[in-house]
């Protein structure tokens, strides 16, 4: 019967609108949302007789003055309740904030109502962390160039050498990953390393953008082209002239859009909503996809971004786990203040056992976390028990990872050099693909000091750039 038990949310914030918004995005998931304008009638929502029935609170509004005091009350109430804030302003610094005043999770207005949802949807699965803070991890993704990224699995040094290719023309780009893979972090090293460096990267979210004015996002529109249409709009495709424009998740489209933005790509004229003309621009499409594109998504639209760039999980590439916690947790210190960190052998292994649903940006959120609460100066397996202890459930595939075998685990976890000498079927890998990730891990490694990079290959400065070329490796930030 606990299935059918009323999953209830407790909305403090004083403007009747967001609460009628968010009300609205709960309820398409079954949560049943109560609204509360001040403090004191949250308090007493919880203490009444249905405040058993809150599995999640979520605070409109965050100020460094009453925020912890309001969670502190909350939580004298009920000390496991998940609370999670909802604030304008700086991701990181606000979100460390209500970090250390307990919160559970953190998002960042506007929020997407998928973003809203799937942070309800952890708060109430006991099999997920808490507080993944996604804006956070996206804060920690700084402008790399493709050589930068972190990882030396065979799948995602390939997906890499797809993309410095690819970077080199104007033809659109998909980008298959699951969330979290890191697919923006992908199309601005990818924008960078083009030619559109120095032209705008502009980002649309297919999935947050109602069907009736994606149009309007997209292409632009005139004044009066529709009721609600009191000025003229530039759309992004314009907007992005001379650049890139990123859309993520394209099969949210509609067909009418989809079919519209085939034929931009195709004459390179945009045309707006309630316009007989149009505009000429140069633009590069990125688009991202959380899957494979569907069987109704337009085929030749689907033809045109042919040229796919498919990022692994990384419950796929354990090996690359340690490179990246140790990389993030120097981003952490970076970007939040906090006291540079370690990580000790021990929370590795627990780390690499578990199979990371929410991928790299889940382990940025669980790397943030255990900071907050570290007092030392280096993490430990004590610092990850909620990861210790999901690494156990075995029911659905995201819960864990393929076994690693222990000499792998300890290569990886040792730092030494991670460059994979066999496919998956044990046959070796291309010569070529060897070389290329050797080379990539110099350039890492002497951070793209080019001489020093020639000098410890063994080569010369012209034979390094003759391979840099006949490999597809671009090393443009």
């Amino acid at each position: 019967m606990t299935e059918d038990r009323v999953r209830s949310l407790l909305l403090l914030d004083s403007d009747a609108d967001e609460r009628r918004l968010i009300s609205a995005n709960a309820a398409r998931v079954g949560w049943s949302v109560v609204g509360a304008a001040d403090e004191e009638t949250a308090t007493a929502l919880l203490q009444g007789p249905h405040g058993r029935e809150v599995q999640a609170a979520l605070l409109g509004s965050w100020s460094a003055e009453h925020g912890p005091q309001m969670i502190a009350n909350l939580r004298n109430l009920r000390p496991d309740l998940p609370v999670i804030v909802l604030s304008h302003g700086d991701s990181v610094s606000v979100a460390v904030e209500a970090m250390r005043a307990g919160a559970s999770d953190f998002l960042v207005r506007p929020v997407a109502p998928e973003r809203l949802l799937d942070a309800l949807a952890t708060s109430s699965d006991r099999r997920k962390a808490v507080g993944e803070l996604a804006p956070v991890s996206e804060k920690l993704a700084p402008c790399l160039s493709l050589e930068q990224l972190i990882g030396a699995a065979p799948e995602f040094r390939s997906a890499l050498a797809v993309a410095a290719k690819a970077a080199r023309n104007r033809l659109p780009i998909l980008i298959i990953g699951e969330p979290g893979t890191g697919k923006e972090t992908i199309a601005r090293a990818i924008h960078s390393a083009s030619l559109r460096a120095k032209g705008p990267l502009l980002t649309l979210d297919c999935k947050a953008v109602a069907a009736n004015i994606i149009d309007s996002e997209l292409f632009g529109h005139e004044k009066g082209a529709f009721p609600g249409a009191f000025a003229a709009k530039t759309g992004k495709l314009v907007q992005a002239d001379t650049g890139t424009l990123l859309l993520d998740e394209i099969a949210a489209l509609p067909m009418e859009t989809q079919e519209r933005l085939d034929r931009a790509l195709a004459t390179g004229e945009v045309r707006p909503v309630g316009l007989n003309g149009s505009y000429s621009v140069d633009v590069r499409v990125i688009a991202t996809s959380s899957r494979p594109l569907p069987d109704d998504f337009l085929p030749g639209l689907a033809e045109r971004i042919a040229t796919t760039v498919t990022l692994p999980p990384l419950r796929e590439r354990s090996g690359d786990i340690p490179g990246l916690a140790r990389h993030l947790l120097q981003r952490l210190g970076e970007q939040t203040g906090l006291p540079p960190l370690s990580i000790g052998n021990d929370a590795l292994a627990v780390l690499m056992r578990y199979g990371w649903p929410g991928n790299v940006r889940q382990l940025a959120g669980v790397l943030f976390r255990a900071g907050l609460q570290c007092d030392g100066s280096s993490l430990t397996a004590e610092h990850f028990p909620h990861i210790a202890v999901q690494s156990r459930f075995s029911g659905r595939r995201s819960d864990f990872t393929p076994n690693i075998g222990k000499g792998g685990r300890d290569e990886a976890i040792g730092g030494l050099p991670g460059v994979t000498l066999y496919e998956s079927d044990g046959n070796l890998r291309p010569l070529e693909e060897i070389e290329a990730d050797i080379i990539r891990l110099a350039i890492g490694h002497y951070r793209g000091r080019m001489t020093e990079v020639a000098r410890r290959l063994g080569i010369g400065r012209s034979t390094l750039y003759r391979k840099l070329g006949e490999l597809g490796i671009d090393t443009a930030a």
